[in-house]
């Protein structure tokens, strides 16, 4: 079993526990006056294990679909809270992936001015990188993560048990973002996950090392640039592109898997601009393609994509903020590009490639 972490934040410090026993015995849960936000279909799934908290009067069920990480969803939450009695002294616990997470640490950040919250991530994507770091999204109208948080949760859960039921595709999402941690940390890392990818997928105790591994990584980054205003940056690689694919394609292409497809062109464009070999890409690309192969041939409109880019937060005013492999040690750094006819034939390129 994985030691426990402690995470450093603005709001004070707050543990990570790593259990494998939670499904069996959710008492830990029921400390104070909590009220529950849980995946719909986790609690199917789960029916029995969490009967419950499914059962307690304080449970709201939400479907986690990306049109309810809304403010009409966060609405509907706030005024079942209200009327379930929620006080200051209250606490939330959020229970499923990471849009329960980024519904469920923004009402917790607003509501009554702030109320605790814990966090039971329940699939891979959350446990191995955005259970810990404060963030909260929400979308807007075709403004994607355009409202948001830094808000913490005083505590966190991660049961690998939640991953023995994870669809295959939920399996790759998480494994797109295992890859990019890694690839931040180093080439080496990098291909430590690679050569490791076909036991990622088929072994959960290989699994479960890497998601220690991620956090323990993205852990350093997060304690020095909390508020994502420095150095945090480069954890959006493979994002931008990400996130204007899964635009183009109404959200038909799962986020970790959208990543890294994203990590694929930002390494082709990386070559194009001049800043990586040929050589260095097509290492990284081998490995990435490994984890969209099912998503290939999905159809990418490119003006649709191009149009997403030019809404990323990243940017400034004229150019586009975008997150590189750059040099021979293949750091991973921002780089400002102006999204000119040169730029948007590289991109066409890029996106052909993924194929």
């Amino acid at each position: 079993m994985p030691k426990n972490l402690v995470i450093k934040s603005h709001k004070g410090p707050y543990e990570v526990n790593f259990t494998e026993d939670l499904l069996s015995d959710v008492r830990p849960l029921f400390t104070g006056e909590p009220h529950f936000i849980v995946d719909e279909k986790v609690a199917k799934l789960y029916n029995k294990e969490l009967s419950s908290i499914i059962d307690h009067a304080n449970t709201i069920l939400v479907q986690a679909t990306e049109d309810n990480k809304s403010l009409d969803q966060v609405s509907n939450i706030v005024n079942q809270l209200v009327k379930n009695k929620i006080r200051r002294t209250h606490h939330i616990v959020a229970i499923g992936g990471g849009i329960i997470q980024d519904l469920s640490c923004f009402i917790a950040n607003t509501i009554l001015r702030g109320v605790r919250w814990e966090f039971v991530p329940t699939t891979l994507l959350a446990q191995a990188d955005s259970c810990i770091g404060s963030k909260s999204s929400i979308n807007v109208g075709d403004a994607k993560n355009i409202l948001g948080t830094f808000y913490p949760p005083s505590r966190i859960w991660i049961d690998s048990t939640f991953l023995r039921t994870l669809h295959i595709d939920e399996v790759h999402s998480g494994i797109g973002e295992i890859l990019k941690v890694h690839a931040i940390e180093s080439p080496a890392e990098f291909d430590r996950v690679g050569d490791s990818f076909e036991l990622m997928v088929n072994d959960f105790e290989v699994l479960k090392n890497f998601v220690y591994s991620a956090l323990l990584i993205k852990k350093r980054f997060i304690e020095v640039d909390e508020f994502d205003i420095g150095i945090r940056n480069i954890f959006n690689l493979g994002h931008s592109f990400g996130h204007a694919i899964e635009a183009a394609t109404t959200f038909g292409v799962p986020h970790g898997i959208a990543v890294s497809m994203g990590m694929h062109v930002a390494c082709s464009i990386s070559v194009a601009q001049g800043f990586l070999t040929q050589e260095h890409a097509t290492r990284m690309q081998c490995v990435l393609a490994k984890n969209f192969s099912t998503y290939a041939s999905t159809v990418i409109p490119v003006d649709q994509v191009l149009s997403a880019l030019l809404k990323d937060k990243k940017n400034s005013s004229t150019e586009l903020g975008l997150i590189l492999p750059i040099g021979k040690n293949v750091e991973i750094q921002k780089i400002m590009i102006k999204p000119d006819l040169l730029f948007q034939d590289q991109c066409t390129e890029a996106l052909a490639a993924l194929k």
